[in-house]
């Protein structure tokens, strides 16, 4: 849990690290929240001029490349000072399905089964290891990879979420057309998700 929140008169809805870049394509940021709503701002200009130039939404792989050579050009200078913030994408593909990538301030960018970021990545990682041994990328709900990922954080962080402690984004929460939007889950979603965890336990 960021150190923001300890303040009580901060408003917790206005502090967040999930943001949409288009309809398609969202975001998690890790790190420095000003360095990530001036990355946010420039990935959703790429994918808005792309949108007008090609007359389709911007693919994830796409707009993962291009952000990563944004932050190397951050990289060539001394005077240039890198962005402290590593972004992780994710995005429902017509051609691809579920795709999923991470960027890191150094320009270098990889797709992923599943990933994570921060202070405890290592030991996330390891969770989620062991849970997808045999698994495929593409299998189960999109409630079933919500609760995975709740589980692994509340085990790495050794914490029991409350709804209102929690973001959560995710793509193909829908039918048809809808299933490929981006969103964040209401707190009432999120506490369904939690009673379940809470039942399967």
């Amino acid at each position: 849990m960021p150190d923001i929140f300890k303040d009580k008169l901060i408003d917790p809805a206005s502090v967040s690290y999930i943001y949409k870049l288009s309809p398609s394509v969202g975001c998690v940021m890790t790190g420095s929240i000003a360095d990530a709503r001036a990355s946010v701002n420039r990935a959703r200009g790429e994918a808005a001029e792309f949108r007008y130039k090609y007359g389709y939404e911007m693919p994830c792989d796409v707009l993962a490349k291009r952000l990563a050579n944004i932050n190397q050009v951050y990289t060539q200078r001394a005077y240039m000072r890198p962005l402290g913030v590593a972004q992780t994408l994710i995005s429902l593909d017509s051609e691809s399905g579920p795709q999923l990538y991470k960027c890191d301030p150094a320009g270098y960018y990889i797709g992923y089964k599943a990933t994570a970021s921060g202070p405890k990545a290592q030991e996330a990682l390891n969770f989620f290891e062991k849970k997808l041994k045999n698994k495929d990328a593409a299998e189960g709900s999109w409630e079933e990879v919500v609760e995975l990922a709740m589980t692994c954080l509340g085990s790495v962080l050794s914490v029991d979420f409350k709804k209102g402690e929690i973001e959560v984004g995710v793509v193909g929460a829908g039918e048809g057309e809808k299933a490929k939007e981006f969103r964040s889950l209401t707190e009432e979603e999120i506490d369904e998700r939690l009673q379940s965890i809470a039942e399967k336990d």
